[in-house]
């Protein structure tokens, strides 16, 4: 329902972007003056505003997918270019009434044509650089490297290299080129372990542009025990609207495609269950806190999952959101695997994010627990990334 309140708000912010972008066309060039050519900039536009809508309501096909794909470019170039006509004309106006009698050399040159003109071109170079940049940042897989010491013995195991990978998002924005990226990327850390903390999907399964390629990259993940996997919240079969879901009274979980996926893909997934791998630790999946998925009415509490667990051997947790940190940590946890954040994804909310989570991204030490967050390998929404980065997790953990 968010989405429809939201709507009149939307729609607002689009025609003010579009007004002042028609002005300053029309102050670059006669040309844009005439009504015919607004008119048609303007029909073009009113197809890019509403192209969220027109995939949400279109079926699935190509002509869906490119809808898709162009409305999340557009929500992230919306965004700053809002901002920045947002800045440019909160300053000018600033300059106009409460400072009007500031005076700078320059100032009457401001309030020109001319001055329009080049206020205008520089923040069309502005939100072009920046929606480029994130673009081009969101394709760029990094490897982040940790390196943590677990104080419990683990048979004769010394080290375990493990990576932790998270939010694919595979749909429309993520497919079969960011995959082989990654599986390669994975490949060169040359792990004993592969895990995946959830948000394997993006809500809608038929949203995979080629499911078996897919599933064949993905098996050629090569890691000495496995590779595992826990469901996150987005890992349920749901249509999205500007990243809003709607309210079902149907219980919300995965299509029996998606767990068909992993199989062939050669993921094992845990659902709120562990495995003794080598005899030498513990692995345990834990169900998505918001939603748990089908089978599973509600999660396991931190109390829970030790228990049947011998303690003094290590004890590893792939969690999709990062929650319970000291409750694991009092439960004999020793390493909390997670991702979900996105690291906010595309700054500001890359600062706006640390102030809900205790650990937004990358590490932190709870009492005896490390905890780890990833900032992912997919996008939700909008197809950039800008002030975070995409990234698998080298962990390698030196037992004693």
């Amino acid at each position: 329902m968010a989405a429809i309140y939201l709507a009149p708000f939307y729609l607002l912010v689009c025609v003010y972007i579009l007004l002042r972008s028609l002005h300053w066309f029309q102050v670059l060039h006669t040309v844009f003056q005439n009504v015919w050519v607004c008119r048609g900039i303007g029909l073009v536009y009113l197809f890019v505003v509403f192209s969220i809508l027109i995939a949400f309501m279109a079926p699935a096909s190509g002509f869906r997918r490119f809808m898709k794909l162009l409305s999340n470019y557009w929500l992230g170039v919306l965004m700053y270019t809002l901002m920045t006509l947002g800045i440019a004309d909160g300053l000018r106006l600033l300059l106009k009434y409460p400072l009007k009698n500031f005076a700078f050399p320059g100032r009457e040159l401001l309030f020109s044509n001319m001055g329009t003109a080049v206020v205008g071109a520089v923040c069309a170079v502005i939100i072009s650089t920046v929606s480029i940049y994130g673009v081009l940042s969101a394709g760029n897989i990094h490897t982040t490297k940790y390196n943590i010491s677990v104080d419990k013995k683990a048979g004769n195991m010394k080290e375990l290299n493990v990576v932790l990978v998270a939010d694919l998002h595979l749909g429309y924005n993520i497919g079969c080129k960011q995959m082989e990226q990654m599986t390669e990327k994975i490949n060169k850390q040359n792990p004993d372990l592969v895990v995946v903390a959830g948000d394997i999907f993006d809500n809608e399964y038929e949203a995979l542009d080629d499911p078996e390629k897919l599933a064949e990259i993905l098996r050629g993940i090569r890691s000495k025990y496995g590779v595992y996997a826990c469901y996150g919240n987005h890992d349920i079969q749901e249509k999205i609207l500007a990243g809003f879901t709607f309210g079902s009274k149907e219980k919300k979980e995965s299509t029996p495609e998606m767990d068909e996926f992993l199989e062939k893909a050669g993921i094992t997934l845990l659902r709120d269950e562990y495995v003794l791998i080598d005899d030498s630790f513990y692995l345990y999946g834990r169900p998505d806190y918001e939603r748990p998925g089908r089978g599973i009415g509600k999660r396991k509490t931190p109390q829970e999952i030790t228990e049947g667990m011998d303690v003094s051997l290590p004890v590893l947790v792939i969690d999709h959101e990062p929650r319970e940190l000291q409750e694991l940590a009092d439960t004999g946890v020793d390493v909390d695997l997670c991702g979900h954040t996105h690291d906010g994804q595309v700054f500001p909310g890359n600062i706006v994010i640390r102030f809900f989570w205790e650990n937004p991204c990358g590490y932190l030490k709870k009492g005896n627990m490390h905890n780890i967050v990833t900032s992912g390998v997919g996008l939700f929404g909008p197809n950039m990334r800008v002030g975070t980065k995409s990234e698998i997790c080298d962990v390698s953990i030196c037992f004693n």
